[in-house]
């Protein structure tokens, strides 16, 4: 059974630089489980928190599951992160420093099947920053398309 991405946070790579990524487990309920494995997930706005020595994730948008209509949980709630103390801590200097954050990347079922999350931790980019970003992919499409007519 090979890996199952569910859902990725695709504004992520343009609004952040990426300096590293790691994965960790999740907490979740039953019929959120049933949720994320229908796709019903949003990544958008989610980033994750070192609180009281745990990794908490806010924001992360979990559709209700229907046919558990009374069991489920709110859909924004907060949900913990499983991470070994080493990593918590690691992660907590890191964040601490200024104008880092942890970001989901992206959501996925691993081979053994359970729930995991990628994080990242990044630092903003500045509008200038964007622009480069922009006018490079732009670049590369150009001279991949020049390449490719050439060789026809």
């Amino acid at each position: 059974m090979a890996e199952r991405t569910v859902a990725t946070n695709r504004r992520a790579g343009y609004e952040y630089f990426i300096e590293d990524r790691i994965d960790t487990g999740i907490v979740l309920a039953g019929c959120e489980v049933k949720s994320v494995r229908a796709h019903h997930v949003s990544l958008q706005e989610a980033y994750a928190a070192v609180e009281n020595g745990e990794v908490w994730l806010h924001n992360m948008h979990i559709a209700p599951y229907k046919p558990a209509s009374r069991s489920n949980p709110d859909p924004y709630r907060s949900r913990k992160l499983l991470l070994h103390k080493s990593q918590i801590e690691r992660l907590h200097r890191r964040v601490r420093q200024k104008g880092y954050t942890l970001i989901a990347l992206r959501m996925y079922f691993s081979e053994s099947g359970y729930a995991k999350i990628e994080l990242g931790l990044c630092r903003g980019k500045r509008e200038y920053d964007k622009r480069e970003a922009i006018h490079a992919r732009e670049f590369e499409r150009r001279t991949q398309q020049a390449l490719h007519e050439r060789m026809q």
